[in-house]
């Protein structure tokens, strides 16, 4: 039986890494990642899915939807909580390279290194491995958010979709592992947002460039410009950022 302890920042920063990759309505003591972290923590799956519920009560796009995680909490959730919002990059990493040495694994396991030209050792491979730790971390956090559902057309198969950054990964270093920069869209519409040939407006709705309009043939109608005006599905944690979308209407919309 685990014995009842304090938690250690360790052992936060793992629980918010799983609250960032667990949908809402998945926080329960029988959801098969909550039981393994308990197994590795030496917690129970009902202490670790209340800890994750502790962290959705300080989420503002949780309160905003009229749900609610734990009523209280522990000052410690709420440093945490600041910690990764401060900077989600390092903590992101540092998350997922403690759950990898509790898993008696190397950090690289997580990531696909497939290129054959990567240097075998010293701080360029480092640097590599630890984009493609964060940009892992970043899709699992934008697809959980939204149910694993593209924003725009509620398609769920995980194949196709993808963790579309609002402001671009080299554009803005602070937000490139800030979920609130991200959306879940299949891969057209993925390739339309980064392109410019759609935005989100400021209530969430789908706009289509005018270059779009122009083409006259129906798939477009069929794929792009049905979808003109519509809401797009919100996500339950990590509301797309205002500032962000804005950034994406003035400087990469056509």
């Amino acid at each position: 039986m685990a014995s009842r302890r304090n938690w250690s920042r360790d052992e936060l920063i793992l629980a918010f890494n799983l609250y960032c990759k667990t949908p809402f309505g998945q926080i329960h003591n029988r959801n098969p990642n909550i039981i393994e972290l308990a197994n590795l923590i030496s917690r129970t799956p009902s202490s670790v899915s209340w800890k994750l519920a502790n962290f959705a009560r300080l989420d503002p796009a949780i309160q905003a939807r009229g749900l609610s995680g734990a009523t209280h909490g522990s000052k410690k959730e709420k440093e945490i909580w600041d910690e990764f919002h401060q900077d989600w990059e390092s903590l992101s990493f540092e998350s997922e390279a403690l759950g990898a040495r509790l898993n008696n694994k190397n950090i690289e396991d997580s990531v696909v290194l497939d290129d054959i030209h990567l240097p075998r050792t010293g701080k360029e491979r480092e640097t590599i491995v630890k984009v493609r730790v964060n940009q892992n971390f970043f899709r699992a956090t934008v697809l959980a958010a939204y149910h694993f559902e593209c924003c725009i057309t509620g398609l769920n198969i995980t194949s196709l979709l993808n963790a579309s950054h609002i402001v671009p990964w080299s554009n803005d270093p602070k937000n490139r592992v800030n979920p609130r920069n991200g959306l879940c869209l299949n891969a057209l519409h993925d390739r339309a947002f980064d392109r410019g040939l759609l935005t989100i407006t400021e209530d969430y709705r789908v706009k289509i460039s005018s270059i779009v309009k122009e083409n006259v043939q129906s798939a477009v109608q069929d794929y792009l410009l049905k979808y003109d005006d519509v809401e797009i599905n919100l996500p339950d944690k990590f509301i797309p950022d205002q500032e962000l979308l804005k950034y994406h209407r003035t400087h990469i919309f056509q």
